[in-house]
């Protein structure tokens, strides 16, 4: 191994089929097992002391009952980052998931059972996704809209399609040609904005908005305070009985383990949030917890981000043992978010928005 960490080809060999042979067989590996299954060109003592090497530089560990090597979180790694390769689903299977959320595209509420459930079958572990939405709401345009009397319905569209209604009461009428005149004026001032810069752009009194345009700013900041709180939503879960099954899951502690990491959903949510960047489609792989989260000590992640960047985002990917076919999940990861990304971008560029009804409010 050189100054970089980089194995000989020889050696990386000798470690991507181990790494092969163990997810297969779940059994600590031999050099005879490695000679005899993939019938290298060298002998068993040569492959034998390429293993004890390997063991030295932590990328195999040797279990005191066996005379085979199992990988090390370290040897998972190498493997993941210089080994694996580009990997794709079938076709076949590309194709079926296509068309099962094709079937679905029009209705939200079926994307991520069926994302979570396509997901965990694809790369056999067990899925976790959240739901699109956006890192804090912001805002698009609004329109006011004279009623009857004092009456005013304000109407505001989110960057991410989502629809605000909400009725103001005025101390006194305003015609529409008024209405229409102060939104313009919101528009321009609150356009592309957050809750919190609206606010801080209030707090520095040179918006230059009248008494009323101010009030109806502090309810257009309350609404958006409002749709962060309620942005966290569910996890959408799959697959977990499918991955007890595995060897590595037969004992009650390590069972466990992975089943309070699958349920504790704000725990979840901290790992996606904090290990994954903004970026959409960039597959992100964690293999015991990489020394971050000791609750993930036996298990790896696959995880992406998908949607429309710096607009709509959410966040899937598979829990399993770090005995896990990286190949299979990386590209079923890869392949339902870019799926979702897709319907993401389409849903939103239809502009089919969520109109939610609201209490009334007074604007003075």
């Amino acid at each position: 191994m050189d100054d970089n960490g980089q194995l000989t080809p020889r050696q990386e060999t000798i470690l991507g089929l181990t790494v092969r042979e163990y997810v297969r067989s779940a059994s600590p590996v031999s050099s005879r097992a490695l000679v005899d299954r993939y019938g290298l060109p060298v002998s068993s003592a040569t492959v034998r002391s390429e293993l004890a090497y390997l063991e030295e530089t932590g990328h195999l560990t040797h279990p005191h009952t066996s005379a085979g090597r199992v990988p090390t979180h370290e040897g998972y790694r190498y493997f993941v980052e210089r080994l694996l390769g580009e990997v794709e689903l079938p076709l076949r299977e590309r194709l079926t998931i296509v068309h099962q959320f094709h079937q679905a595209r029009h209705n939200m509420e079926q994307w991520m059972p069926l994302a979570a459930s396509t997901l965990a079958q694809a790369a056999r572990g067990a899925a976790v996704v959240t739901a699109p939405q956006s890192d804090e709401a912001r805002y698009k345009h609004l329109q006011l809209i004279s009623t009857r009397g004092v009456g005013v319905l304000l109407v505001m569209v989110l960057q991410n399609g989502m629809v605000k209604q909400r009725m103001l009461t005025l101390a006194e009428p305003l015609t529409q040609r008024q209405l229409t005149e102060a939104s313009e004026r919101l528009n321009h001032l609150c356009a592309g904005c957050t809750a919190g810069e609206i606010e801080k752009e209030l707090e520095a009194g040179e918006s230059g908005l009248s008494e009323f345009e101010v009030d109806v700013a502090r309810i257009v900041a309350e609404i958006l305070r409002r749709v962060d709180a309620r942005s966290a939503g569910p996890i959408y879960s799959d697959g977990l009985s499918e991955v007890l099954q595995q060897p590595e899951f037969s004992e009650g502690e390590q069972a466990q383990q992975i089943v309070r990491v699958m349920e504790e959903r704000s725990f979840l949510r901290t790992v996606m949030h904090e290990a994954l960047s903004p970026d959409i489609g960039n597959v992100r792989v964690l293999v015991g917890g990489e020394g971050e989260w000791d609750q993930l000590r036996t298990c790896s992640l696959v995880l992406a981000r998908y949607g429309v960047t710096d607009f709509s985002t959410g966040a899937l990917g598979v829990v399993g043992p770090t005995r896990m076919l990286y190949g299979r999940a990386i590209s079923a990861v890869r392949f339902v978010a870019e799926v979702l990304s897709e319907l993401v971008e389409e849903t939103y560029a239809l502009e089919r928005p969520e109109v939610e009804e609201t209490e009334p409010s007074k604007a003075d």
